[in-house]
C-alpha cells in the first residue's frame, strides 16, 4: 500500500476520536444528548428569572457541541449527556463613583451541570460553572443583554466543553 494512502487512512480513522478543536471524544461515542437546562435562578437570593434564558442557554450548548465535535445530537439515549439548571442570574453594583453611586454593574450567570459519559462513568461529573459581564451602571440591562448573553454563553459553554471533552 502506498505510504500516502496509509497515512490518510490513519488520519481519517484517528479523526473519529479527536476533533481539531481539542476535543478528545471518548472511544465509541457517536451521539450527544443535551437535556433542557431549567431556569432555577429565581430560587437564589439576589437572582432574577429571565424568560427564555433556559431555551437560549440549552441551544448554545447544543450549537457548541455540534460545532466543536463530530457527534450527532439526539434527544434520547445519548452516549454523552449534558443536563442541569441555571442557578444564578444576578446584577450587582461593582464600582462606585465619588457620589457613592454605582459606576459599573456586573451580570453574573451560574449553571449547575451534570455530565454523564455512558461509556465510561469515571468521566461523569457534576459541577457549577459561572461567568460575568460588566457594563456601565447608566445602561439598562436590556440594552446590553444580547451582547452580555453572547459573552456569558460562550465562556460558560467553553468551560463545560473543556471540562468534559478537552480535559483541561
Amino acid at each position: 500500500m502506498n505510504k500516502g494512502v496509509f497515512f490518510l487512512a490513519l488520519l481519517v480513522v484517528g479523526c473519529k476520536y479527536y476533533s481539531f478543536t481539542g476535543a478528545s471524544i471518548p472511544e465509541g461515542a457517536e451521539t450527544v444528548q443535551v437535556n433542557f437546562f431549567i431556569n432555577d435562578a429565581a430560587n437564589q437570593v439576589g437572582s432574577v428569572f429571565e424568560p427564555g434564558l433556559d431555551r437560549d442557554f440549552t441551544n448554545a450548548i447544543q450549537e457548541m457541541l455540534l460545532n466543536q465535535t463530530n457527534l450527532d445530537l439526539t434527544s434520547v439515549n445519548g452516549d454523552l449527556i449534558y443536563e442541569g439548571e441555571i442557578v444564578q442570574y444576578a446584577v450587582t453594583p461593582m464600582t462606585a463613583t465619588a457620589e457613592q453611586t454605582a459606576a459599573q454593574n456586573r451580570l453574573t450567570m451560574a449553571v449547575n451541570v451534570r455530565y454523564f459519559n455512558t461509556l465510561n462513568d469515571d468521566d461523569s461529573f457534576e459541577k457549577r460553572f459561572s461567568f460575568f459581564y460588566d457594563f456601565d451602571a447608566a445602561a439598562q440591562l436590556q440594552s446590553v443583554q444580547t451582547e452580555a448573553h453572547e459573552v456569558l454563553f460562550e465562556c460558560i459553554t467553553q468551560d463545560i466543553f473543556n471540562e468534559s471533552l478537552a480535559k483541561w
